[in-house]
Protein backbone atom coordinates (compact mmCIF):
# COMPACT_ATOMS: atom_id res chain seq x y z
CA UNK A 1 0.00 0.00 0.00
CA UNK A 2 2.74 2.45 0.91
CA UNK A 3 6.01 3.09 -0.90
CA UNK A 4 9.25 4.57 0.33
CA UNK A 5 9.37 8.32 -0.05
CA UNK A 6 5.59 8.81 0.02
CA UNK A 7 4.12 11.70 1.93
CA UNK A 8 1.85 10.47 4.73
CA UNK A 9 -0.15 11.95 7.59
CA UNK A 10 0.07 10.72 11.17
CA UNK A 11 -3.54 9.85 12.10
CA UNK A 12 -3.11 8.03 15.42
CA UNK A 13 -0.67 7.23 18.19
CA UNK A 14 -1.42 3.61 19.01
CA UNK A 15 1.63 2.98 21.20
CA UNK A 16 1.56 6.45 22.84
CA UNK A 17 5.01 7.44 21.61
CA UNK A 18 4.20 11.12 21.51
CA UNK A 19 3.64 11.15 17.75
CA UNK A 20 2.55 14.51 16.32
CA UNK A 21 -0.95 13.49 15.18
CA UNK A 22 -2.04 15.46 12.12
CA UNK A 23 1.50 16.26 10.95
CA UNK A 24 2.95 15.32 7.59
CA UNK A 25 5.89 13.00 7.22
CA UNK A 26 7.77 10.95 4.68
CA UNK A 27 8.37 7.20 4.70
CA UNK A 28 12.10 6.65 4.90
CA UNK A 29 12.28 2.98 5.85
CA UNK A 30 10.42 -0.26 6.33
CA UNK A 31 10.87 -2.73 9.17
CA UNK A 32 10.37 -6.21 7.75
CA UNK A 33 11.05 -7.98 11.04
CA UNK A 34 8.00 -10.18 11.76
CA UNK A 35 8.56 -9.80 15.52
CA UNK A 36 8.23 -6.02 15.41
CA UNK A 37 4.94 -4.17 15.74
CA UNK A 38 6.33 -1.25 13.79
CA UNK A 39 6.13 -1.45 10.02
CA UNK A 40 7.44 1.93 8.86
CA UNK A 41 9.93 4.61 9.80
CA UNK A 42 8.51 8.07 9.24
CA UNK A 43 10.54 11.28 9.10
CA UNK A 44 8.69 14.37 10.32
CA UNK A 45 10.56 17.35 8.84
CA UNK A 46 8.68 20.00 10.86
CA UNK A 47 10.07 18.73 14.16
CA UNK A 48 13.20 17.16 12.64
CA UNK A 49 12.58 13.68 14.10
CA UNK A 50 11.89 10.19 12.88
CA UNK A 51 9.60 7.59 14.42
CA UNK A 52 8.92 3.90 13.97
CA UNK A 53 5.17 3.56 13.51
CA UNK A 54 2.66 0.76 12.81
CA UNK A 55 0.83 0.89 9.50
CA UNK A 56 -2.47 1.74 11.23
CA UNK A 57 -1.07 5.05 12.50
CA UNK A 58 -0.40 6.54 9.06
CA UNK A 59 -2.52 7.31 6.00
CA UNK A 60 -1.96 8.78 2.58
CA UNK A 61 -2.94 12.41 2.24
CA UNK A 62 -4.97 11.66 -0.90
CA UNK A 63 -7.11 9.10 0.94
CA UNK A 64 -7.85 11.51 3.78
CA UNK A 65 -8.87 14.26 1.36
CA UNK A 66 -11.09 11.80 -0.53
CA UNK A 67 -12.81 10.65 2.69
CA UNK A 68 -13.38 14.25 3.81
CA UNK A 69 -14.88 15.17 0.42
CA UNK A 70 -17.27 12.20 0.59
CA UNK A 71 -18.32 13.16 4.12
CA UNK A 72 -18.98 16.78 3.14
CA UNK A 73 -20.93 15.68 0.07
CA UNK A 74 -23.10 13.35 2.14
CA UNK A 75 -23.78 16.06 4.73
CA UNK A 76 -24.71 18.56 2.01
CA UNK A 77 -27.11 16.07 0.41
CA UNK A 78 -28.63 15.35 3.81
CA UNK A 79 -29.12 19.07 4.49
CA UNK A 80 -30.71 19.46 1.05
CA UNK A 81 -33.05 16.52 1.64
CA UNK A 82 -34.17 17.95 4.98
CA UNK A 83 -34.58 21.49 3.62
CA UNK A 84 -36.67 20.35 0.64
CA UNK A 85 -38.51 17.66 2.62
CA UNK A 86 -37.33 15.07 0.08
CA UNK A 87 -38.20 11.91 1.99
CA UNK A 88 -36.89 9.49 -0.66
CA UNK A 89 -33.45 11.11 -0.75
CA UNK A 90 -33.34 11.24 3.04
CA UNK A 91 -34.15 7.54 3.32
CA UNK A 92 -31.52 6.67 0.74
CA UNK A 93 -28.82 8.68 2.54
CA UNK A 94 -29.71 7.33 5.97
CA UNK A 95 -29.93 3.74 4.74
CA UNK A 96 -33.53 3.40 5.90
CA UNK A 97 -35.36 0.72 3.93
CA UNK A 98 -39.06 0.07 4.18
CA UNK A 99 -40.14 -3.53 4.47
CA UNK A 100 -43.02 -2.70 2.16
CA UNK A 101 -40.66 -1.19 -0.40
CA UNK A 102 -38.77 -4.47 -0.48
CA UNK A 103 -42.02 -6.28 -1.28
CA UNK A 104 -43.03 -3.70 -3.86
CA UNK A 105 -46.15 -2.57 -1.94
CA UNK A 106 -46.32 1.21 -1.48
CA UNK A 107 -47.22 2.07 2.09
CA UNK A 108 -47.87 5.65 3.18
CA UNK A 109 -46.77 6.53 6.70
CA UNK A 110 -47.82 9.54 8.69
CA UNK A 111 -45.66 12.62 9.03
CA UNK A 112 -45.35 11.97 12.78
CA UNK A 113 -43.96 8.49 12.11
CA UNK A 114 -41.45 9.90 9.63
CA UNK A 115 -40.33 12.60 12.12
CA UNK A 116 -39.98 9.96 14.84
CA UNK A 117 -37.70 7.88 12.60
CA UNK A 118 -35.62 10.95 11.73
CA UNK A 119 -35.21 11.80 15.42
CA UNK A 120 -34.15 8.25 16.21
CA UNK A 121 -31.41 8.38 13.54
CA UNK A 122 -30.23 11.91 14.41
CA UNK A 123 -28.45 11.89 17.76
CA UNK A 124 -27.45 15.52 17.41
Amino acid sequence: MFKLGQRVVIIADTFEQGLPVGEYGYLIGRDRNPDSAFAWIVRIPKIDKQYAVPEEDIALEEKLIEQEAERIQREALLDFALATRNEALFRQLMGMQDEAADNGDPVKESMEEFIRKVNIKAWI
